[in-house]
């Protein structure tokens, strides 16, 4: 793994946007699937997923859902559960109610808050199936009270298996109410528009491929998604008081998600920048994953040497990193400190994959530099918020001749006249 100082660091991200003809492809795709439905669907996962469906086989039936606990160990089902209950609280400490405030003049104004009706969650195939990602996003809808949650999935995670049943167990566990055997840009399509299979969604969440990540961005105004999600990334922040077999293992379990995923180690240590240089290149060798991982640590990882651990922490800012460990001799007394980072976990034995699956905090969490203004995955993305204003005739009364002018003040007199007729209304009242 290079060692660079600050000075000869520069920053590399792969855009988000996909080449021009995967753009066509991905506009082509979901233009088929918003005018044909179904028919649409099936003839792009019989090219796509090399599968061949009618429509009554999308939806995954409540038998080959129960079935899937026979393919999985008792243990995988005491563990998703464990994890479940824990994303579970920590979620529910996120939620907030309705409010009103009473005022003097008898004006009420408030806040109402109502969950969103209908949630589509997208699960990925291809390289890897993430059980985790389930959890991650249906519980939170689950808790703000979304009464139908549906998850869309390819068709053959598994290969001519079918859908993985770990996958399956994850989504029967945290609540999911509907199951399509779909994926890709076809999938997303599908939730925005519908079909006759299909019903569209109020907002689509989860990750994706760069087809899945384009598509989203194809339907956002039709439905709300919930980020352009890019490659995964950690920092790792630390002094030489760090064990290098600790930190040279979190950076590359971060690395072995795919070859785009970022790893990055940032230090005032020259002793330890090179001491986890070498523990990487070791571990490296012992990972069934390497080949993936290899390709990551050349093109998108780094460790970075520093003066200080000050500019250490400007330098992380900078980087407005998806996840961050601080793994420091007095970590929390450096959190204030951060003004950029999707998670931070805090101490040599918070490591990155604690949060991935078990803690409880979200792990759906932006990336690309967004955390610099984005926020992980909470309940507030699966609720919606209506201004509510009761207006008194004495506050009106009160109030009326400065909402005027200020209607005025910007050339609208039909709205300052709302208000005016309704003062002359009480004036004539009055001479009466």
């Amino acid at each position: 793994m290079k060692v660079v100082s600050v000075r000869d660091f520069k920053l590399q991200r792969e855009s988000d946007y996909g080449t021009p003809e995967q753009n066509e492809t991905v506009k082509a795709v979901v233009q088929a699937v918003r005018a044909e439905g179904d028919a649409a669907l099936l003839r792009y996962t019989e090219q796509f997923d090399n599968m061949k469906l009618e429509s009554y086989q999308l939806r995954v039936p409540e038998d080959e859902l129960k079935a899937a606990y026979d393919h999985v160990e008792p243990s995988f089902v005491t563990a998703i559960r464990a994890a479940a209950d824990n994303i579970r609280t920590f979620h529910m400490k996120q939620k907030r109610s309705s409010w009103m405030d009473l005022q003097p003049d008898g004006s009420i104004l408030g806040q109402i808050i109502r969950p969103l009706k209908r949630v589509g969650v997208y699960v990925p195939g291809g390289k890897a199936a993430y059980p985790s990602s389930v959890l991650m996003n249906v519980i939170p809808a689950q808790v703000a009270g979304v009464p139908e949650i549906v998850m869309v999935t390819p068709p053959a995670t598994r290969g001519k298996e079918g859908i993985d049943p770990y996958i399956l167990v994850a989504a029967a566990e945290a609540g999911v109410t509907e199951i399509y055997r779909v994926g890709g840009a076809q999938a997303i399509a599908a939730l925005a528009y519908g079909t006759d299979s299909i019903s569209p969604v109020d907002k689509i969440c989860g990750p994706g491929n760069i087809y899945v990540a384009l598509a989203k961005r194809e339907v956002y105004g039709v439905v709300n998604i919930d980020s352009m999600a890019g490659p995964s990334e950690i920092v790792v922040l630390a002094d030489d008081t760090a064990q290098p077999s600790f930190i040279a293992a979190d950076l590359l379990s971060q690395a072995e998600h795919d070859e785009m995923a970022s790893a990055v180690l940032v230090t005032p240590s020259q002793s330890l920048a090179e001491a986890v240089s070498a523990e990487v290149e070791r571990q490296l060798e012992l990972l069934p994953r390497r080949d993936i991982a290899r390709a990551s640590v050349d093109s998108y990882g780094a460790i970075i040497v520093t003066d200080t651990l000050k500019e250490g922490i400007e330098v992380v800012n900078r980087l407005a990193p998806e996840h961050l460990e601080i793994v420091t001799e007095e970590p929390m007394a450096l959190v204030g400190q951060i003004e950029n980072a999707g998670a931070i976990f805090l101490g040599p034995y918070s490591s990155e994959p604690v949060g991935d699956y078990f803690a409880g905090p979200n792990h759906i969490i932006p990336t690309n530099g967004t955390a610099r203004f984005a926020s992980p995955v909470d309940l507030d993305d699966f609720i919606k918020k209506s201004s509510m204003i009761y207006y008194s005739k004495e506050a009106l009364l009160r109030d009326g001749e400065t909402i005027m002018e200020l209607a005025r003040r910007e050339g609208l007199e039909g709205h300052a006249r709302a208000i005016s007729v309704r003062l002359e209304q009480e004036q004539k009242q009055e001479k009466k």
